[in-house]
């Protein structure tokens, strides 16, 4: 015997109205338990859709170019009688598609929960707009970019607006600006447009999707966020020397504990001693969060990502150096979860393995701070009596100041910097 049962979207995170990419199978074609049946294109990242049993496809329920949510019925698959559902979950493709929140040294930013900036107005030209056929994720981005849809001329299909039509609304009214007859943000002169090729060769390559879609997200949050940076050094001499200790005696397999885990742990702690910088602003309220979920960046060929440690506070230094290790190398296969980079409270980004001696990271919207460290050198320290060698890591704290002020920024990372010369103090 058999059974035809409807295939559903499974939990797919806070996404609705994904558009359908791509089907990845045919009526009458046989597929195994997890095998893709489609792809979604959401915000955060491409996500493939798996049958949650084995059969043979009946009936495709969407199309390309049509948009599914969480629950939408998908197909019809023709099952053994005694095949079980599985609980599979969407598995990202290969490639992601969308912002890092600039939570990354220098370039990092983008939020992984990108949100409309606060009181930033839409740009408006004279006259009335005209209604908008756009998708729900593009005036969401449009939302982001401060732009009034309806000034939009579209070039999708029966006009329809898309992404590229917005950068280039944006793009035409930098522009103007300085002309008189618009403007986006500050009233600044055009973009410089030099044509390279006659000073020498040149090479064009385009900039990597992820690059492109986090770059408004990047300076969405600079310019709309009043950022100020204090830079510390704590002494990690004696925690380098236990790193060391418990990797050595560490089992076969375990994932290697990095500098980076009892940063996030400290910061973890710093966090609940400081509540006000574990929080959002909204509006005139500031959120002020009771759970502990800490995002860290992760290099990848497309770009920088935050993947987010959640419940760091409840997880011991192995724990979070596993995960991490485990989300570090997702990122780095384009395999991340939309969920995986969401609910982020602060975020740290370490450029400890390539060098530095600081940098001013920007702040991961809607967070209101965010902690860089550089690589850590041995320095001749005062101890009282001589000159001692000790391990000194440089860090640096990006904070808003329409939330913070330096004194609370002064305090946070000294007391963070204390945690980290000796570590024992996270018992107290």
């Amino acid at each position: 015997m058999s059974t035809i049962k409807d295939v559903t979207v499974p939990d797919i995170g806070d996404f609705k109205n994904i558009p359908v990419i791509e089907i990845l199978v045919k009526p009458g074609d046989s597929v195994a338990a997890d095998t893709p049946l489609l792809t979604l294109e959401s915000e955060k990242a491409t996500l493939e859709v798996p049958a949650p049993f084995a059969g043979t496809v009946v009936e495709l329920l969407v199309a390309v170019g049509g948009t599914v949510s969480e629950g939408t019925r998908i197909a019809r698959i023709e099952a053994a009688a005694t095949e079980q559902p599985s609980q599979a979950l969407p598995v990202p493709g290969d490639q992601l598609i969308e912002e890092p929140p600039p939570a990354i040294a220098a370039s990092a930013g983008s939020a992984a929960e990108a949100v409309p900036p606060p009181n930033l107005p839409a740009l408006s030209l004279e006259g009335e707009s005209a209604p908008a056929h756009a998708s729900p994720s593009v005036r969401q981005f449009a939302r982001e970019l401060g732009i009034e849809i309806g000034l939009v001329n579209g070039s999708g299909p029966k006009g329809r607006i898309l992404r590229e039509d917005l950068l280039g609304f944006v793009k035409s009214r930098s522009a103007t600006a300085s002309e008189g007859t618009g403007a986006v943000g500050p009233n600044l002169p055009p973009w410089p447009q030099v044509d390279f090729a006659k000073f020498g060769a040149i090479e064009r390559v385009p900039l990597s999707r992820l690059r492109r879609i986090s770059g408004p997200n990047l300076a969405r949050n600079w310019v709309t966020i009043p950022h100020v940076t204090n830079f510390d050094e704590a002494d990690v001499t004696d925690l380098e020397a236990f790193r060391l200790k418990i990797n050595r005696e560490g089992a076969q397999g375990d994932a290697k504990v990095t500098m980076l885990a009892f940063l996030l742990k400290a910061a973890t702690v710093s966090l609940k001693a400081f509540p006000e910088f574990n929080a959002s602003l909204d509006g005139e309220d500031l959120i002020l969060k009771r759970y502990y979920h800490l995002g860290f960046a992760a290099d990848t060929p497309n770009g920088l990502v935050v993947p987010v440690i959640r419940d760091a506070n409840r997880k011991g230094i192995r724990d979070i150096a596993r995960e991490m290790a485990v989300l570090a190398e997702q990122a780095r296969q384009g395999k991340l979860k939309p969920t995986d980079m969401q609910g982020g409270c602060f975020s740290i980004s370490s450029l400890g393995g390539i060098g530095g001696t600081g940098f001013t990271p920007i702040i991961n919207a809607p967070e209101v701070a965010i902690l860089g460290a550089a690589r850590a050198r041995t320095k001749p320290l005062w101890d009282g009596a001589q000159f001692q060698p000790r391990l000194s890591l440089p860090l640096s704290l990006s904070w808003d100041h329409r939330v913070l002020d330096g004194a609370a920024a002064g305090r946070f990372l000294n007391h963070l910097c204390g945690l980290m010369s000796d570590f024992r103090r996270i018992l107290l």
